[in-house]
């Protein structure tokens, strides 16, 4: 009789069960492992044999066969390892019997050691919601895996401990752990709002930007702060919820970016790609799939840095994971979908030479050069950002700290923020989005009604302005956001201008 064993396998951000096949043919020695394999599962015949050789353990001398079904799935990685050499080891008699409902996964080293591998949570989630009762992991994945509920996990540091546990019980390392004690731990931010000299309307911009999940765009001449101002935003955004950390984790982990001793991801991430970074680098895919920037930055902040320094082609990728808070990879094999729902902060000069409107130094841009450098900004790209803000030079006074502007404290602003959250999430919780730039038409319709006044000012701004189908609702949006910030109930024409002020400041 063949031997059974299970582990599984990540496609995207979705677990697939993969079942172990194990035969001795009484043939010349040799192992064969099919079933739609990559390169990297191949070579896993040499790390078996040596690995159950080097723990003291016999091998086949005859011929082995490994099927890893189902076969019509394509397989890659080196995580199968440990579950082929489970199934090898029934056949040869070393271990007693064909565990059930248990899972394995993990690398072997030529010494037996199992190595740890990308992807354990997500796995380990997907098999939760399977027969499985119980999974074993590599020692170093263990904390990750034990992120998940409702499964036991267990980590095993070489092949010879998993032997004698199935065999005689033997105890393997297990840890239990609360992701609420992590998650509200205070993070210490590196750059704070009280430290950003003038820049109000700027600062107001993306306090509604962080209450509401708006987009950002801000041009002014070099060194106004707009770099500064980006990497301070994350100071402001409110702490991720338990299901948004375990979501952004599962991404780290199929990407490898984890930190094994604390791989849960407790803070929104904040990703600056330089502008020599390729589509498919931003976007993700390969022909191993992988995520790209903009699902790295999930529930987190995507900031592009001299933004019509990025190739025209990544700008109008970004179109779509803009609209649907996703990415779809497609490939002759499958179709690999990421979530991409980002909050994206640009920047960039006026113009090339980065003058323009200054107040103190001319810019020697022709209408030519400076038409030709905000046209790489499309209309359709400069539709989906919501807030579009002029970052002007500083005054003598606000850099030497004497203007009367209130600096308040990335603490302060944040509360805020957390507070029209809250309301958003309550407003929200019956229809299933979390913020206002979630809103679809339909909603927008039912949660962003206006009066009479502030319809007669949308109607003047739609005609001096020429807005968009898209680009009118954005103002509702927006309107939602301002007036959630100020604990109101309903948007007035006093929301309705704050908004206008910070659309019209764009190019379009």
């Amino acid at each position: 009789m063949i031997s059974k064993t299970t582990t599984a396998t990540v496609i995207g951000l979705e677990g697939r069960k993969i079942d172990i096949e194990v035969d001795v043919v009484n043939s010349l020695p040799q192992t064969i492992i099919v079933g739609m394999i990559d390169t990297a599962i191949k070579e896993a015949k040499e790390r078996l044999k040596l690995a159950i050789k080097n723990s003291g353990y016999s091998y086949p001398s005859t011929k082995v066969v490994i099927n890893l079904a189902p076969a019509d799935l394509r397989k890659e990685g080196t995580g199968f390892d440990l579950a082929m050499a489970v199934g090898i080891l029934i056949k040869e008699g070393i271990i007693e019997y064909e565990p059930k409902y248990i899972a394995f996964l993990g690398e072997l080293s030529l010494n037996g050691a199992i190595k740890p591998i990308n992807g354990i949570l997500p796995i380990v989630s997907f098999l939760k919601n399977t027969e499985t009762t119980r999974v074993i992991v590599p020692y170093e994945n263990l904390k990750e895996a034990s992120l998940v509920e409702g499964i036991e996990v267990l980590g095993a540091k070489n092949l010879k401990e998993v032997v004698e546990y199935l065999n005689q019980g033997e105890p393997i390392a297990k840890i239990q752990q609360n992701i609420e004690d992590v998650l509200n731990v205070e993070n210490d931010y590196e750059y704070d709002f009280k430290d950003v000299k003038g820049q109000t309307i700027a600062k107001k911009a993306l306090e509604i930007s962080a209450a509401g999940a708006h987009n950002v765009l801000m041009y002014g001449p070099p060194g106004s702060g707009k770099t500064l101002l980006a990497k301070t935003f994350s100071s402001i955004l409110p702490p991720l919820t338990k299901e948004e950390a375990i979501e952004l984790t599962n991404i780290y982990s199929i990407a490898g970016l984890l930190d094994r001793k604390n791989p849960l991801m407790s803070s929104r991430q904040f990703r600056s790609p330089h502008h020599s970074a390729s589509a498919v680098g931003v976007i993700g895919g390969g022909s191993n799939p992988r995520p790209g920037e903009i699902t790295l930055a999930h529930h987190g902040v995507l900031f592009m840095d001299e933004m019509v320094e990025f190739p025209r082609s990544v700008l109008e990728v970004l179109r779509q994971p803009l609209e649907d808070g996703v990415v779809t990879i497609s490939r002759v094999n499958a179709s690999i979908q990421y979530p991409a729902n980002f909050i994206l902060v640009g920047a960039m000069n006026p113009c090339p030479c980065g003058y323009l409107g200054d107040k103190i130094k001319q810019c020697t841009c022709n209408e030519a050069q400076i038409k030709r450098y905000q046209a790489k900004l499309s209309g359709p790209l400069l539709d989906r950002i919501d807030l579009q803000i002029n970052v002007s030079r500083l005054t003598e006074d606000e850099l030497l700290g004497l203007s009367n502007d209130k600096n308040e404290s990335s603490f302060d602003i944040r509360q805020r923020v957390i507070k029209a959250r809250k309301i958003q999430l309550e407003r929200y919780k019956s229809v299933g989005i979390y913020t206002n730039s979630s809103l679809t038409p339909k909603l927008i319709q039912k949660f962003c009604k206006i009066d009479e006044a502030s319809k007669k000012m949308l109607k003047n701004a739609i005609t001096q302005f020429g807005l968009s189908g898209r680009a009118y609702d954005r103002i509702l949006k927006i309107s939602r956001t301002i007036a959630d910030l100020e604990g109101a109930e309903n948007i007035t024409s006093s929301h309705i201008a704050q908004a206008l002020c910070f659309k019209k400041a764009g190019f379009n």
